[in-house]
């Protein structure tokens, strides 16, 4: 037993006093370099885009004079203006880890009509709107999931607005006015980015266009008069866009 255990210590003292020799003759281990993780999607830089989609104008008449004499505000009664837009959108982004600022400008061509029967007149006539053309031009705050971004937006509004009056039986005009009124916006979309450069977007806006006095000049076959006329905008778009500049940061 005593011969058997010396025996196995000499053979571990000889594996030891070899083991220095045999590291030196192993190759070197090379420097791996660490993987990249995967890349970022970077929202950053100018974009040009189309967008398409439908609106609702909300429309309260108040008349407040009749043939140059003041009456009584008396409620005309309201109604909605709908249709489709489209149009186009141009910007630009800053993005900052996960944040994403920027600014906006939108423009619709518009057809959005509506009408509703006069609630103060003598002979019956309807009130009509038409709405030819919005635009927007706001600024943006949104968080990016990779290519996945949030935001909400708002700023100023315009609108091209034109107003008739018409006989109910024979559908005569007797009464026409038109404005360009600006009001404010807040709005909010989720924005998709594509390969490479591409990204589609849903997109919701509410127009605050507030009140305006219109003059409704004397026709032939009707006396002028002047009317307060609220407005109130909702709009959804489906927008496409093309974003100039490398879409994507490595980082390690």
């Amino acid at each position: 037993m005593r011969t058997r255990f010396l025996t196995i210590v000499g053979w571990l003292a000889l594996a030891l006093a070899m083991a220095p020799a045999l590291a030196a003759d192993l190759p070197a281990r090379g420097y791996a370099k660490a993987p990249a993780k995967a890349a970022a999607y970077d929202w950053s830089g100018f974009y040009l885009g189309l967008n398409g989609g439908a609106a609702l104008s909300r429309e309260c008449l108040t008349v407040n004079s009749v043939a140059g004499k003041s009456v009584l505000p008396n409620s005309e009664g309201c109604h909605q203006a709908t249709g489709g837009l489209a149009g186009g959108q141009i910007g630009y982004r800053w993005q900052s880890a996960s944040f994403v600022f920027g600014i906006e400008g939108q423009g619709d061509w518009a057809k959005l009509t509506g009408s509703n029967a006069s609630q103060t007149a003598l002979i019956p006539y309807g009130n009509q709107t038409k709405v030819d053309a919005l635009g927007l031009l706001t600024g943006q705050a949104g968080y990016a999931w990779s290519n996945i971004l949030a935001y909400a937006k708002g700023g100023a509004a315009i609108t091209d607005n034109k107003y008739a009056s018409a006989f109910t039986g024979n559908g005569l005009v007797f009464n026409q006015a038109s404005d360009t009124r600006w009001g404010g916006t807040v709005g909010t979309g989720i924005e998709i980015g594509l390969a490479p450069n591409w990204s589609v977007t849903a997109e919701y806006d509410h127009l605050f266009m507030g009140k305006a006095s219109l003059n409704f000049p004397q026709s032939s076959v009707a006396v002028p008069r002047s009317d307060t006329i609220g407005q109130a905008v909702d709009m959804g778009t489906v927008r496409m866009n093309y974003r100039f500049g490398g879409p994507v940061i490595p980082k390690y």
